[in-house]
Order: structure tokens, then sequence, then C-alpha cells
């Protein structure tokens, strides 16, 4: 793969969970990760004290997709009601322009702890949209 000097546009990627092709999705938003600043100041130390790396923190994933009769990710969550919490990797990779794989990004031990059914309105003519979010132990770009 060629390297890009343009920057990836945000609207063409694909999702996988455990490897495994996860259909179509409209956003993923809420990637980030936050690592705390611990400050330590030793005896000798005058004014300014030394700032160390404490714990990392991800934030929570949201995906949204269109309804469709796929029952996929709501089975998922549901398994975690039952009491089996099964976490899977959740790989996101941007397409470039050519249809090529870009960057990746993957969730490490990703695993559902909210679900949104879609809002209905007779009146309407948008899609139906449901959503989960994930919530997961690491945050790595693979390419």
């Amino acid at each position: 793969m060629a390297e890009s000097k343009h920057p990836y546009r945000n609207f063409r990627f694909r999702l996988e969970i455990d490897g495994l092709e996860a259909g179509g999705f409209s956003d993923v938003t809420g990637f980030d990760a936050t690592m705390d600043v611990i400050e330590y100041r030793e005896g000798d130390d005058v004014i300014t004290p030394r700032k160390l790396p404490g714990l990392i923190k991800y934030g929570n994933v949201t995906l949204k997709w269109g309804t469709s009769d796929s029952m996929v990710l709501y089975e998922w969550l549901n398994d975690i009601a039952e009491g089996t919490v099964e976490r899977k990797t959740v790989t996101i990779t941007s397409i470039d322009e050519a249809g090529d794989d870009a960057a990746s990004w993957q969730l490490i031990n990703a695993w559902p702890v909210k679900y949104t059914a879609p809002d209905f309105n007779a009146s309407g003519s948008e899609v139906a949209f449901e959503s989960m979010e994930l919530a997961h132990e690491g945050l790595t770009r693979t390419a």
C-alpha cells in the first residue's frame, strides 16, 4: 500500500468483530484514551513536582446502524444480560479513495454496556437507527 499524502475521509469504514464483518454502520464514535497524571514531589524539589504517567482510561465507543433483521449485536448484549460476558476484539478500518484499507483501530476486550432501540414516528420518512455502546480495555492503532 502506497503512503497517502492526503488525509483519509471519515465516511468509508468497515467494522469487524472477532475478525468477522459485522455489517454496515453509519457512525462509530467515542474513540479516546486519557492518561492520568500523577504529581510527585521529592523532599529536595524546590517548586515544581515531577509528573508521572498514571492509569490510562478508555472512553466507551458507540456504534450506530440502520435497523435490519440482523440480531447479532442484540444477542451479544442479551447474552450478557443472561450472565455470559463474552469480550471480543472490535476492529474499525478506514477505507481510502481507491477502496483499500487505510488505517485500523482495535478495541481490546470489548463488550456491550448500552443498547438503544430506534425511535418511531408515523409521519417521518427517516431511517430507523439502533445504537450500542461498547466498553473496552484498550485502544490500539494497528495500521
